[in-house]
């Protein structure tokens, strides 16, 4: 059912650089995921099931995936005569503070797309973290509650909760109640209940906020908007019960994706309904997974046009991946397309698009830091790469030092060939 009134507003342009090389030509929204989602498939696949019918997605860094990957929103059955997303880059003047210059400001500058469309609420939600929600759920407490703004909260390990923006939230219902204080990253935490980046707005509020806010010289939802809005509008927080991945560094996101395999996988993505679109990296186009008579496979994700003719164990294998005769690859991450020459051997690795391992190859170690690889880099034959390196996208075999690439090593590319999005 429809959920009249209210405009989503995406924010998926940002790059963590704790995420190395797999943001280099990427933002975060759209790294790949769980063998064959982007990470904005899972609010977007929540605005679909939860019946919101009008996005805007705002990107700004290395779009091009974005644009790709989102198309015309058909894939999350956001395309039709009352339906519609709309990619809202920030072109909208010739000078380079035309650019959008935090979360606040980036919906700012989009204040005349919210008015074209007319609604009563507007739900700001951030395009790079892995649940799901009934945002359905959460609008129907923001107006039993007649809140102005309702701020989405999940809880997280004490020990952890100094990392994120943090609210406590009063009151005796369950779902939820009135914000009493909020605090960005405090090096004392107030409570373990950390923001989603969520916001339900009542869309004057937003407004009257966002244009205040302007005069100012930082334009953050969380550091500046929230904090500022406590004692002086409804501010109401919501509580999440569920998973919830946040995916900030290369450690959560291998964890994240080794979490799915086994007989009980967190999050069960089947039961989720994800959507992805199928058409990206031509994946409807892909043949059924094959396994030749050598190979082995214990605990793994595998998808369309995977071909494995050595040993796969522990790991996520996106469409495309080939691992062939005699390669090990074990505890890994390899995106769409990633060639595991013969007799090589991968542990703890996690190779952005198109990589190529030559035979006889070695990356990574068990129980060392994560090796990442870059789309497109090529480790030369019998090369041997250590733990916790970082190989650059594009690197060519004349990029690397030697037969041995020493741990935490940094392997640059010195070309200037240009592949596409990510």
């Amino acid at each position: 059912m429809a959920v009249r009134g209210v405009l989503a507003m995406v924010l998926a342009g940002g790059r963590v650089d704790e995420l190395g090389v797999l943001t280099h030509r990427r933002p975060k929204s759209t790294v790949p995921f769980g063998g064959l989602y982007r990470v904005i498939d899972f609010p977007l696949s929540n605005i679909m099931h939860s019946g919101i019918e009008r996005v805007g997605v705002l990107g700004q860094y290395r779009s091009a995936s974005l644009i790709s990957h989102i198309g015309d929103g058909a894939s999350w059955d956001l395309a039709g005569r009352r339906r519609g997303i709309a990619l809202l880059p920030p072109f909208q003047g010739l000078h380079a503070w035309d650019w959008y210059r935090g979360t606040a400001n980036a919906v700012h500058q989009n204040l005349d797309f919210i008015a074209a469309h007319d609604p009563d609420l507007v739900l700001v939600l951030s395009g790079d973290h892995v649940y799901r929600m009934d945002y359905g759920e959460l609008v129907a407490f923001h107006r039993e509650a007649g809140a102005d703004m309702t701020a989405a909260f999940v809880e997280v390990p004490p020990g952890e909760a100094s990392r994120f923006g943090l609210g406590r939230i009063g009151g005796s219902d369950p779902r939820g109640g009135p914000l009493e204080a909020y605090r960005e990253k405090p090096a004392r935490p107030i409570s373990n209940w950390a923001s989603m980046t969520i916001y339900l707005f009542r869309r004057e509020v937003l407004e009257a906020v966002l244009d205040e806010n302007a005069k100012a010289s930082s334009h953050e939802f969380g550091r500046d908007i929230l904090p500022g809005m406590i004692g002086r509008y409804r501010v109401f927080g919501y509580r999440h019960a569920g998973y919830w991945g946040y995916l900030r560094t290369l450690e959560e996101y291998w964890r994240a994706n080794m979490a799915l395999l086994g007989p009980e996988p967190a999050p069960p993505l089947e039961d989720w309904e994800v959507r992805t679109n199928l058409q990206h990296e031509r994946i409807a186009e892909r043949g059924p997974a094959f396994l030749g008579p050598g190979a082995e496979v214990a605990s793994a994700v595998l998808h369309n046009g995977v071909r494995v003719e050595g040993r796969v164990e522990g790991s996520v294998l996106f469409p495309g991946v080939h691992v062939e005769k005699g390669a090990i690859v074990r505890d890994s991450i390899l995106f769409f397309d990633v060639r595991v020459g013969e007799g090589a051997r991968l542990e703890r690795v996690i190779a952005d698009k198109a990589a190529v391992f030559g035979p006889g190859s070695v990356a990574g170690r068990t129980g060392g830091a994560l090796t990442v690889v870059g789309a497109r880099a090529r480790i030369p034959k019998g090369c041997r790469v250590g733990a916790g390196c970082e190989v650059h996208p594009q690197a060519a075999e004349q990029d690397f030092p030697g037969p041995e690439v020493a741990d935490a090593a940094v392997v640059a590319s010195s070309g200037q060939a240009r592949h596409g999005a990510g």
